[in-house]
């Protein structure tokens, strides 16, 4: 068996308090991670979480902050380090959820909150949290991108260019950070059951173009994400990863 073993590391994971976020946080402390989770306002939700993980074993805190905030992030980051330490493991996951419309509708804000929850969440985090993955000479930063970054179709006009964006930064960081033993990758879920998104409302249409003819799980979603937080993706970096089943194939 091949192992996947976390073990000695702490993973920071924000947005945890999220259905995709609870997942991920749950599986990389059943890999035996230590854990971080962030929220912004479902405090119950995280403490809920913590006592979850603590009975595997492993370590947890508790972090509030607003993502899109620079004095917010900071005061996370001096909480993270005065409490478990410095991670080893980020998973940029948190994002502003809004209204889909199209871009003629859209709200010039929208387009900046976006902006701000992807590529700036991203900018921040590795400000903060890289320098000292480069000192240790080992990182990983993964970042929850999504297929909507390929597809573009109406109503997705402030999401997907945010979303893009965040393409362009991890990249960019992903060639920076290498030489010091630190892996930058995306992964892109495609449109996933969830308690918020039962698989009831799949519409038919939907089955029929897909090439697996169902919808993804967030446990699907979390097992690569722990693949990419491990030694057996040692050799991955600046990947896009789509886990959709094949509804975007990016080409070559």
């Amino acid at each position: 068996m091949i192992p996947l073993d976390l073990s000695g590391k702490t993973a920071l994971v924000t947005g945890a308090t999220g259905e995709l976020g609870r997942v991920m946080i749950r599986t990389l402390a059943r890999a035996g991670a230590d854990v971080v989770i962030h929220y912004l306002k479902n405090r119950t939700k995280a403490e809920e979480l913590r006592t979850e993980v603590l009975a595997l074993g492993v370590r947890a805190q508790i972090v509030q902050a607003d993502v899109t905030d620079k004095g917010s992030v900071q005061a996370m980051a001096k909480a993270v380090r005065d409490g478990l330490g410095t991670p080893h493991i980020l998973v940029n996951n948190a994002v502003i959820q809004y209204e889909w419309t199209s871009i003629l509708e859209q709200d010039e804000k929208d387009f900046e909150s976006q902006f701000r929850s992807c590529v700036l969440h991203n900018v921040m985090m590795a400000k903060e949290f890289a320098p000292a993955m480069i000192e240790a000479g080992w990182g990983r930063v993964i970042v929850i991108n999504t297929e909507c970054a390929m597809q573009c179709t109406p109503s997705q006009g402030a999401y997907a260019s945010a979303k893009r964006g965040l393409d362009g930064v991890v990249r960019v960081l992903a060639r920076e950070i290498g030489a010091h033993g630190i892996t930058v990758n995306q992964v892109a879920p495609g449109w996933t059951i969830s308690d918020n998104h039962p698989v009831e409302v799949t519409p038919p249409s939907y089955l029929e173009r897909h090439p697996l003819k169902r919808r993804g799980t967030d446990q699907e979603i979390a097992n690569v994400v722990a693949f990419l937080a491990s030694d057996l993706s040692s050799f991955i970096t600046g990947a896009y990863i789509p886990v959709c089943g094949g509804n975007v194939m990016p080409g070559i």
